[in-house]
């Protein structure tokens, strides 16, 4: 009688119950699915956490470099105040300054050389940045005196002072 009663339990056992010697099944299920979690939840923390990169990247965004350095800071300490930084860095776009600017010098220096006031020997050109002019011009100056005399003089200017 114990053994039919024994039969008939395992019979309507749920199916998560194994019997001796069988490999347990809802053990299998549970241990692949923490296993995909944990994957899935640390994929997802890392494409969040690259969000700020990508959108700088997306934009073309001219402080990008300092942006990624923010992203792995925050990675590596786990201080969301460096992501947050990046996010904003990231999604605020600085106004340029720059190109105005130098379109305001290269419209200056052209009125200044239609007007003849200075030759071209002495405007360093923007093409070679970097490139230290070393030449000296010789420029004449002609002055009135408080008479009818007029005066020459030769003033010599580095590229440098300019």
């Amino acid at each position: 009688m114990e053994s039919s009663l024994r039969e008939t339990a395992i019979a309507h056992a749920p199916f998560f119950i194994t019997g001796p010697g069988q490999s347990d099944v809802l053990f299998t299920i549970i241990v692949w699915f923490v296993v995909l979690a944990v994957f899935g939840v640390g994929a997802l923390y890392l494409s969040l956490h690259a969000l700020p990169e990508r959108l700088a990247h997306h934009a073309n965004h001219t402080q990008l470099q300092l942006i990624s350095i923010l992203t792995l800071l925050a990675l590596f300490t786990h201080n969301n105040l460096f992501w947050l930084a990046a996010l904003v860095i990231a999604v605020v776009q600085v106004p340029d300054f720059y190109t105005p600017i130098n379109a305001i010098a290269d419209a200056v220096k052209a009125m200044a050389r239609q007007r003849g006031a200075i030759s071209d020997s002495v405007l360093p050109t923007m093409a070679t940045e970097g490139a230290v002019a070393t030449e000296t011009t010789n420029m004449s100056v002609e002055a009135t005196n408080t008479g009818a005399e007029t005066v020459k003089t030769t003033a010599q200017e580095n590229h440098k002072d300019v």
